[in-house]
């Protein structure tokens, strides 16, 4: 089979032939056929997560069928049609799991493309545990963003107190945030886009928003609060000093939910305090979560814009991603 492995730290992609793996007992084997590109993925590519052993195969936005079964798997059967995310599994059986603290797993929470190698190749393995089952409904190329940025957004939100109706803004309309505003609008929130520049307002309309704010242009603090304050406002850029400049237009009780991974951001006590608001981080879930997102996805119409590649183009696709200029995830095909 063919995979994209990267061999050291901040080394290039390699496209190199490896055996087609076996799936030890509680393991599944994939036959990938489409993987999303995720920014995290530079954890890989630059030699930023502890430990990592190399080479890897980078990719936790997997969608394939599955092509064999490890021994005492009973959940999985040839043929079905699999994702797998970010996350990779975990005990189920410790304190901090039946908490939801999977990062505090007595055995080690395992994260796909870092604790064992991803979907940049024809064929990966994966635990059993780690698998969401795929609609008919979605092609592999439509679910695969699903697997990671889709969860992220649309198991923030549903996890963020929110009700119908109240105002929920949505800051940065990337590769996060532009599904983050279609799944705002299907939950029945009044949502509001946040970017920089007049220039996004059409595609924030095309997404469905009810208002947008132009951050270059406006205080969003401001303009949020005679929206009557936000009850959420999910952060999905990477800028902190954006993050800081919208925390003002939370209303009472309001949170600022944060998936975008920025270095650092301020917060005013004084904000927090007046308003009982606070500051909330979210990642993205477990497979169960996964499979909500795609039947959610299903029926809302919710769906990510794309840009393919096969997977020779690995390195052009990952700098399109990475350059920030991609139309909104990058995804790659296996097969062609």
């Amino acid at each position: 089979m063919r995979a994209a492995q990267i061999a050291r730290p901040g080394g290039p992609f390699e496209i190199v032939e490896r055996e087609i793996p076996q799936p030890a007992a509680g393991w599944v084997r994939i036959k990938v056929q489409a993987c999303g590109i995720c920014h995290s993925d530079s954890l890989v590519k630059e030699g930023h997560w502890p430990g990592l052993q190399y080479p890897r195969v980078p990719g936790h936005e997997v969608v394939g069928v599955v092509d064999a079964v490890g021994a005492d798997v009973t959940q999985w059967k040839p043929a079905q049609r699999v994702g797998v995310g970010w996350h990779g599994g975990h005990c189920g059986h410790c304190d901090a799991c039946r908490s939801g603290d999977f990062f505090g797993c007595t055995v080690a929470l395992q994260i796909t493309g870092i604790s064992f190698d991803g979907g940049y190749a024809d064929y990966m393995v994966a635990p059993a545990i780690a698998l969401a089952l795929v609609p008919t409904e979605l092609s592999a190329r439509e679910a695969a963003p699903l697997m990671c940025a889709g969860i992220t957004t649309y198991n923030a939100l549903r996890n963020s107190g929110a009700r119908p109706g109240d105002v929920v803004a949505v800051l940065g309309l990337g590769g996060l945030g532009h599904l983050g505003v279609q799944y705002a609008v299907k939950m029945g929130f009044k949502t509001v886009g946040i970017a920089r520049g007049q220039d996004k307002a059409p595609l924030a309309r095309k997404l469905g928003a009810h208002h947008y704010i132009d951050s270059q242009a406006q205080d969003p603090a401001a303009e949020l609060q005679k929206l009557g304050g936000a009850k959420v406002i999910l952060a999905t850029v990477t800028n902190g000093d954006a993050m800081s400049a919208v925390q003002g237009g939370l209303g009472l009780n309001g949170t600022l939910m944060v998936i975008g991974a920025a270095q650092a951001m301020q917060v005013s006590p004084l904000v927090l305090i007046g308003g009982r608001r606070s500051v909330k981080g979210w990642y993205s879930g477990t497979a169960l979560d996964s499979q909500d997102t795609l039947k959610f996805s299903v029926l809302s119409g919710v769906r990510s814009m794309n840009e393919e590649y096969p997977l020779g183009k690995v390195a052009e696709a990952y700098e399109r991603m990475m350059s920030g200029k991609a139309r909104f995830r990058v995804v790659l095909t296996m097969g062609q």
